[in-house]
């Protein structure tokens, strides 16, 4: 039976790795930061399984910053393969404490690479990196062999994670994938996300709110996948004979108007939009109330531009092609918080 280690496994990505690790019958340990009140909804659902919860799945407490205590944890796990999913991981919030951002992302991905480097049998080695580290790139789609040009304090943290990566497979001979993700999303997606924003306020107004929802540039442009698909992705890197990077990505681009279009239409409203910048709004095609406007205090001090991927290299070694993308995972996401 294989053993996996995930750090962030009480995150959107985390969690639907776990599932889909039992699912396959490995023995999980997940790492937990200690806090006074629990942040574990995402796989509450599987601590409260009398057949998993210390018997398959296992939550230990730790921090990224506390390497002591993750050497321990490790060289006690013994994990078959780790994945590397936690940090701080809003970009626009980066700029805000870009210190912090740095370490958890940064220097916690070195920690955790020395220790796998003086175990008798490393762990292969899952990194989450980020699409992030192109910033704005000069050509789109990108490929693997884009060169890395970070707009922000999360972007430049995940790229020198990446390319630690890089340093320590070649240098090592440590199993290291990095998994270039561009945003992938899910009905757990935490709500200061734009996309869950949109979708829950969605929902919400179809059911009789109110609300106005505040977007900042409607015209930023983003590459959407669906979460469930990528952890799949994840999980085949590591069961390559040889370590790889690869991006992960729809090759699509949505901008947040279709993306909140798809979403309302979803929910059962049809959304007109009028004006331009910061005048722009929504409004009800039916109704014409004001569901939807523009403002400034949500706009990035940088916003990449062009962030669109190339998963060739992914669908051609992995065998892994993502189905859903854009305007469908707007409205999936509706669809699962109308469920639920």
């Amino acid at each position: 039976m294989s053993v996996a280690l995930i750090t962030g496994i009480t995150g959107q990505d985390g969690s639907y790795l776990t599932e889909l690790l039992l699912e396959k019958g490995y023995t999980v340990h997940g790492i937990v930061r200690r806090a006074s009140s629990f942040n574990r909804s995402r796989i509450e659902h599987l601590r409260g399984d009398s057949s998993l919860e210390g018997q398959r799945l296992f939550l230990h407490y730790a921090d990224l910053t506390d390497a002591t205590t993750l050497r321990r944890l490790i060289l006690r796990i013994e994990p078959d393969e780790l994945y590397h999913l936690a940090g701080q991981s809003h970009v626009g919030l980066s700029f805000e404490i870009p210190e912090s951002t740095c370490q958890e992302t940064a220097m916690a991905t070195l920690s955790l690479l020395e220790i796998c480097r003086d175990m008798p049998k490393p762990p292969r080695f899952f990194h989450a990196a980020s699409s992030e580290v192109f910033g704005n790139p000069d050509s789109s789609p990108q490929t693997e062999d884009t060169p890395f040009r970070p707009a922000s304090p999360y972007g430049c943290a995940k790229a020198f994670a990446a390319n630690l990566g890089s340093v320590y497979r070649q240098a090592h001979g440590l199993f290291v994938c990095c998994g270039i993700a561009y945003n992938h999303e899910s009905p757990r997606r935490g709500e200061n996300f734009v996309t869950r924003k949109i979708t829950s306020a969605a929902v919400r107004i179809a059911a009789g709110s109110s609300e106005v929802l505040e977007l900042g540039n409607l015209d930023s442009v983003r590459d959407w996948g669906w979460a469930p698909e990528y952890v799949e992705a994840m999980w085949r890197m590591l069961q390559q004979e040889e370590p790889g990077d690869y991006i992960l990505a729809t090759g699509t681009a949505t901008s947040v108007r279709a993306f909140a279009s798809a979403a309302f239409a979803a929910a059962g409203i049809t959304l007109n939009f009028s004006g331009q910048g910061v005048d722009e709004i929504g409004r009800d095609a039916i109704t014409d109330r004001l569901l939807v406007q523009v403002n400034p205090r949500f706009f990035r001090a940088a916003d990449p531009v062009g962030l669109i991927g190339n998963p060739d290299r992914a669908r051609q070694t992995l065998s892994w092609s993502p189905r859903t993308s854009g305007a469908e995972v707007a409205a999936a996401m509706v669809k699962a918080e109308i469920a639920a």
